[in-house]
């Protein structure tokens, strides 16, 4: 039976990588279930015992990205560095981990417009996962303190927010600018805000 399982997970890994390698190359439109087929390596009726659409192989991509951004946020929240050099890092690794799979995709805004009734609601518990982690950091400093006495969950939904304005879904990816550019932006947002939370003044611009 766990062989069985785990031959099941290869292969429907192996579609989210077919997925993600097709968008490169053709784009959501014109990307096929013969396409996901093939590129798998297994047949078309094989591909409808995992997934009923294409659209449910799209949206199991960007699922798959969400697991592994929260890995990475949590990889960051349990560093030794302070709590707000974590914060700042975790803010970053939100934005980042999307930016580079959209920037490996051209055409993924007409997958994010074609899936976009499906991903507002996935937005949801996506931004509420990632909130929680915030959470727990600002929490555990505020216990030590660290930080001094705020509302975590209020904090860090505003965090959210606030690096919302950097994802694909909210940008087009053209619009991102280049990584170097996206680095600073963010951080620049994320250090607003820790400097807020330890009561230090916004450092004077030198030009």
């Amino acid at each position: 039976m766990a062989t069985k399982a785990l031959a099941r997970d290869q292969i429907r890994e192996s579609l989210l990588d077919a997925m993600d390698s097709l968008l490169i190359r053709f784009g959501y439109q014109k990307t096929t279930v013969d396409d996901l087929a093939s590129e798998a390596g297994i047949g078309k009726g094989t591909v409808y015992l995992y997934f009923d659409s294409k659209e449910q192989v799209a949206l199991s991509c960007i699922d798959r990205l969400h697991e592994r951004l929260i890995a990475k946020m949590l990889d960051a929240s349990e560093t030794n560095d302070p709590a707000l050099t974590k914060l700042e890092n975790m803010l970053y690794v939100r934005v980042k981990t999307r930016f580079d799979y959209c920037s490996n995709a051209s055409c993924l805004d007409e997958m994010l417009a074609a899936l976009h009734k499906e991903l507002v609601i996935r937005k949801v518990q996506y931004h509420a996962d990632e909130a929680r982690i915030l959470e727990d950091v600002l929490a555990r400093a505020i216990q030590s303190g660290e930080l001094p006495d705020c509302d975590a969950a209020a904090v860090s939904e505003s965090m959210i927010l606030a690096t919302n304005s950097f994802l694909p879904y909210s940008m087009r990816t053209s619009q991102l600018g280049s990584s170097e550019e996206l680095e600073v932006k963010v951080r620049r947002i994320a250090r607003l805000f820790v400097l807020g939370l330890a009561g230090l003044p916004a450092p004077v611009p030198t030009h």
